[in-house]
């Protein structure tokens, strides 16, 4: 065997060792890895729940029939929002809505009358960055703290909600998202 042969096998070895070293890394953090990014959506959810429904001191989580994965868990339909004394003082929903760039991941609260919008927060987006993305900021997002249902359009349209300058795709798409899913809930309570 030649010597540019031989170096040539050994550049070889020596990148599949490398990569098989990488794959095993990759492998053994995988497990670890999904379980805490779990814990932190679970976080994250229960976070977002308190903030856009603060009269809440716990929820109750309604499911639905579907069953989701294999291990059985039903798909969650919605949260009551329950008070000290175990009232119901609104629901607590999610979606996930098209926007301009990717989905949306949305959080809403409604009061126990439907009548106002308790809150709502953006969980996750893909939204163009200075722009779609400002849907996160508190200048767009404090708008829609105990607004009226029927005041859950663009101000353009009759509402009450000013759209982002130069991100109306984005502006829509969580209005959308919000008064698809109550109306989703209205019919499921």
């Amino acid at each position: 065997m030649s010597d540019s042969m031989r170096d040539y096998v050994i550049v070889i070895v020596k990148l599949v060792l490398i990569s098989s070293v990488a794959a095993a890394l990759l492998g053994i953090t995988y497990i670890p890895t999904q379980a805490q990014m779990k814990i932190n959506q679970e976080i994250a959810r229960n976070e977002g729940m308190k903030e856009i429904m603060p009269l809440a001191d716990s929820f109750e989580t309604v499911y639905g029939e579907k069953v989701i994965d294999d291990e059985g868990n039903k798909e969650v339909l919605y949260y009551r929002a329950l008070d000290s004394s175990g009232s119901v003082v609104g629901y607590v929903f999610f979606r996930t809505e098209p926007g301009s760039q990717g989905p949306i991941d949305l959080a809403g609260g409604v009061d126990a009358s439907f009548t106002t919008l308790t809150g709502m927060k953006v969980m996750g987006h893909g939204e163009t960055p200075g722009m779609g993305a400002k849907i996160v900021e508190p200048a767009f997002r404090d708008q829609f703290n105990n607004v009226a249902i029927a005041d859950l359009q663009l101000s353009n349209k009759g509402g009450k909600i000013d759209a982002i300058s130069g991100a109306t795709i984005s502006s829509k798409a969580v209005i959308s998202g919000l008064n698809g899913q109550i109306e989703e809930l209205k019919s499921m309570v």
